[in-house]
């Protein structure tokens, strides 16, 4: 592999001069600008990052851990953070966390140790106290999901707020009965939903059934399991609140056409062209990813600029056949 001293040393100028031809800087003269561009083609000159990278301590790359970036709402967000990441020449490394607790710590570390330039994690613990030394080092933004016990940058979306708009629709449609199924609360994501669920019930004057809230569901056999307890009860519930769009598409095969009326917390591909089309509580993954990654690179711009920690992004509820299902009787 060439080197730029090669290629100044066949154009007859300096390495400088090569550097600001590989560059397209304007202010080289026309007939050097041809000369330097011939000996770049002539010896196949590759540049080669890894001396700046040794020099600033960092790689010119993102990483990114997300639970799992198959969900479609993962994929969303890292795709979002590798396109601004090209565009400001840089790279990402991703993993998929996963929904083992004890498996996080030692997947970001790893990560961390390949000295990269930033972090976006959404965390499946309950504590990220294990990257304040890191913090320090390299900026780290959570997206999704807040940070526990630990001071970083998070953009996360209205959770409270979408789960008590998603419920309050079913209950202006008629239900009272209205079941929850969802992820354990361990994370601030569900803790939220479900806290949202109960606000709107309670201002509804209706009671919380504790049979109707069902915790846990994130695959077919769970969603199944769900739904035939709740046919089971005695007095069925009439709607249902589905917490993430990973619980909610396991719920479609499982369910009987209009048999629940049914929003979803997240949109998913296909979700509007099933039959019923499915009523969601939209996240807008694409935009959280960008922030996340925008606000990576403000910080590798300006280190000690002061930014707002925690930014929670607005949801929007996009109306669809689903959730028209009549109330019993």
């Amino acid at each position: 592999m060439s080197t730029m001293r090669e290629v100044a040393a066949r154009a007859g100028v300096s390495v400088k001069t090569v550097s600001r031809v590989f560059n397209d800087d304007p202010h080289v003269l026309p007939d050097t600008r041809e000369r330097v561009q011939a000996a770049l083609r002539e010896l196949s000159y590759v540049p080669n990052d890894l001396p700046s990278t040794l020099r600033a301590g960092r790689a010119p790359v993102i990483g990114i851990a997300v639970p799992d970036i198959v969900d479609p709402f993962f994929a969303s967000i890292t795709h979002s953070i590798q396109s601004l990441a090209f565009e400001r020449g840089m790279f990402t490394l991703v993993t998929s966390l996963g929904v083992d607790p004890e498996l996080e710590k030692p997947m970001v570390e790893g990560l961390l140790k390949r000295g990269l330039s930033g972090l976006v994690l959404a965390p499946i613990t309950a504590d990220q106290s294990y990257l304040s030394v890191w913090s320090t080092r390299l900026p780290v933004v959570f997206v999704d999901r807040q940070p526990a016990k630990l001071a970083a940058d998070s953009f996360t979306e209205d959770d409270e707020g979408g789960a008590d708009a998603a419920t309050t629709h079913l209950i202006e449609h008629g239900h009272r009965r209205i079941a929850f199924l969802g992820e354990q609360p361990i994370l601030r994501t569900a803790a939220g939903r479900l806290a949202g669920y109960r606000a709107a019930l309670e201002r509804a004057g209706l009671p919380e059934s504790p049979e109707l809230v069902i915790l846990g569901v994130g695959d077919r056999p769970g969603a199944r399991d769900a739904l035939a307890a709740l046919r089971d009860l005695p007095e069925p519930p009439t709607a249902v609140f589905s917490s993430n769009a990973r619980c909610t598409m396991a719920l479609l095969p499982a369910l009987r056409p209009h048999e629940f009326a049914l929003v979803g917390f997240g949109d998913f591909p296909m979700a509007d062209v099933v039959t019923p089309a499915v009523s969601v509580i939209d996240q807008d993954p694409y935009r959280l990813g960008r922030l996340a990654a925008e606000r990576i690179f403000d910080r590798l711009d300006a280190p000690d600029r002061r930014y707002r920690r925690r930014t929670v992004v607005p949801v929007r509820l996009i109306e669809r056949a689903s959730c028209s299902a009549a109330p019993a009787g």
